[in-house]
């Protein structure tokens, strides 16, 4: 049985997905999941970087390797613009105006734009069912595909499937077909998590704080970038510290003002930032 902790839980049981899906995915990310949504699109992108092609291309554009935290932070602003705002508010439409500008300068094929939808789609379903404070109601998993697809159409991607199973049965065949090693993705994910690490660790513990972050990634992924398995003693950290983590949140007083992404400080945008101007500048 569900606690109703939160009054956007209560909202949550009466929103119809087919319908409702923003409000029910501006309520999981500012109110009821804000951590476990933020941390589950960082596992969705560490995904995407084992595919070779897109590896690759990410390497080629330099933005991962070069400039990682700064594109960590667009994608950060962009999607939570998104989240917070709603897709036909002004907000809202300028942040996917500017998301398709950067993704349209290069030549991305439809297949590998499904997959990177997909990912941002049912990782966080499975993080928040491993990981959440409460299960996610029989609201939040359809609402939660049914906001994607409709952020995918909008990102113009073609021929998206219609139903939740027939998407995630799609993503896991694609992760068993294309999921390899390549020099790009050992590059780009070695970046990444040293970039994760960064922000809490000195550079000289950073070595230390790598098993940490190897014991969230599957066998797949560690096997697409080269890096080694965590000791079973530091998987059981990881895992006991979010369950401990989740425990503790269910009894936190109510959440009174929605948690907002786009609004607080960012490492690359001390000063505040447009969100049309976020990311690469382009000629």
């Amino acid at each position: 049985m569900l606690r109703a902790r939160h009054n956007a839980l209560q909202e949550v049981l009466t929103l119809d997905p087919q319908k409702d899906y923003e409000r029910i995915v501006y309520l999981l990310a500012c109110y009821e999941f804000p951590f476990d949504v933020a941390r589950s699109g960082e596992m969705a992108l560490f995904r995407t970087f084992a595919v070779p092609g897109i590896a690759n291309l990410l390497q080629h554009t330099g933005e991962f390797t070069h400039r990682t935290q700064k594109r960590y932070d667009a994608t950060d602003l962009i999607l939570s613009t998104i989240f917070e705002n709603g897709f036909d508010t002004k907000a809202g439409r300028t942040a996917f105006s500017r998301m398709n500008k950067m993704h349209g300068h290069y030549t991305i094929p439809n297949h590998e734009m499904h997959y990177v939808l997909s990912t941002f789609m049912y990782v966080p379903i499975r993080w928040m069912g491993r990981f959440g404070w409460r299960p996610l109601t029989a609201q939040e998993k359809p609402g939660f595909f049914y906001y994607m697809r409709e952020a995918g159409r909008r990102m113009n991607n073609k021929e998206l499937p219609n139903d939740y199973h027939e998407f995630e049965r799609f993503s896991l065949n694609y992760e068993q077909d294309n999921f390899a090693y390549s020099e790009a993705a050992h590059k780009i994910a070695d970046l990444n998590v040293d970039m994760f690490l960064g922000w809490f660790l000195p550079k000289f513990l950073r070595p230390f704080g790598r098993p940490f972050i190897y014991a969230l990634l599957d066998e797949s992924l560690l096997k697409a970038f080269g890096f080694p398995r965590s000791p079973k003693i530091i998987r059981g950290l990881v895992n006991f510290a979010l369950k401990l983590r989740a425990g503790l949140v269910n009894l936190f007083p109510e959440q009174k003002k929605p948690l907002l992404r786009s609004k607080g400080s960012k490492r690359s945008y001390p000063m505040g930032h447009k969100i049309e101007e976020v990311g690469p500048k382009f000629r």
